[in-house]
């Protein structure tokens, strides 16, 4: 899996009430929470209104810290995210984000990527190449379970694709798919 697009730059340990505040808990509506994303971050309350589809987010050490929230990751996905590229992640929101198809990956080098370059990430071998500054980054790659679930677009299709999760089970385990 590659993935393209635009870089926003966030610093260390953006906490899940800063990725989707709690105020929205009672949101349903995958649409709905990805409108609030990023929103508790100062300076970029307004990020969902200036995302644009296949954008990138790059964060410092400890993304996602804080409460074990799923929303986080789907109000990040929902907005349009195409992947999250941190220095380290919280394990919570690792795990949170493998489960809901969000593409991630720690790279050690994120202070080389500035906030619009141009990058493009392969997923499976752990590559991140910033076009604008014409630099290859090496991240780690994910492990094959991981990257399968990803590709499929989180747990829940892996799970239904490998026979594993009948149709009338999805009801009961969630309510919506994030899209």
């Amino acid at each position: 899996m590659k993935v393209k697009g635009k870089a926003w730059k966030f610093g260390d340990d953006i906490d899940t009430d800063q990725i989707f505040p709690g105020a929205y808990l009672t949101l349903t509506d995958v649409n709905d929470m990805g409108k609030h994303a990023m929103e508790g971050v100062p300076g970029r309350e307004d990020f969902s209104k200036k995302v644009n589809r296949g954008d990138i987010i790059v964060a410092g050490k400890n993304f996602g810290c804080g409460s074990s929230r799923e929303q986080a990751p789907i109000a990040i996905k929902s907005c349009g995210v195409n992947a999250v590229v941190a220095k380290s992640f919280a394990r919570i929101f690792y795990r949170n984000a493998v489960n809901i198809g969000l593409p991630i990956i720690e790279c050690k080098e994120v202070e080389r990527i500035q906030d619009g370059d141009t990058l493009e990430i392969d997923l499976a071998a752990g590559d991140i190449k910033n076009g604008t500054r014409n630099l290859r980054l090496k991240g780690t790659s994910v492990t094959s379970l991981e990257f399968e679930i990803m590709d499929v677009g989180g747990l829940i299709p892996y799970l239904k694709h490998k026979g594993s999760l009948r149709d009338d089970l999805l009801i009961i385990l969630c309510r919506q798919q994030v899209t």
